[in-house]
């Protein structure tokens, strides 16, 4: 028996609504994904101002947001994996948030 297979591109995000219990991201196949926000502690502990605060990035594969120090690949989110951020790193940029000062945790997963 042959097998038919058709080649397609990784869908890509292009529009994300964030609220205080889920994202949802607006994908170029017509499709709309969610997750509930506490799969991202970040966002949680964000302003509703922060998290409307984003912006594509790698083309629409992943979403970043600037004021978090936040970024989620789109295919994880289509994938159903939540943040992979220990607790550690995260309670880390938790304390600089208290206390105002601001600390690139950029390569914390």
């Amino acid at each position: 028996m042959r097998i038919s297979t058709v080649r397609t591109e990784a869908p890509v995000a292009e529009n994300v609504t964030v609220t205080d219990d889920t994202i949802s991201v607006n994908l170029s196949d017509g499709r709309t994904i969610s997750a509930p926000l506490g799969w991202f502690p970040r966002l949680i502990h964000g302003t509703q101002k922060e998290r409307n605060n984003w912006r594509l990035i790698g083309r629409g594969h992943g979403l970043h947001w600037e004021d978090l120090d936040e970024d989620i690949s789109v295919e994880n989110l289509i994938l159903g994996q939540a943040s992979g951020e220990s607790q550690t790193s995260f309670e880390n940029w938790l304390s600089t948030r208290k206390s105002g000062h601001t600390i690139s945790t950029r390569h914390r997963r």
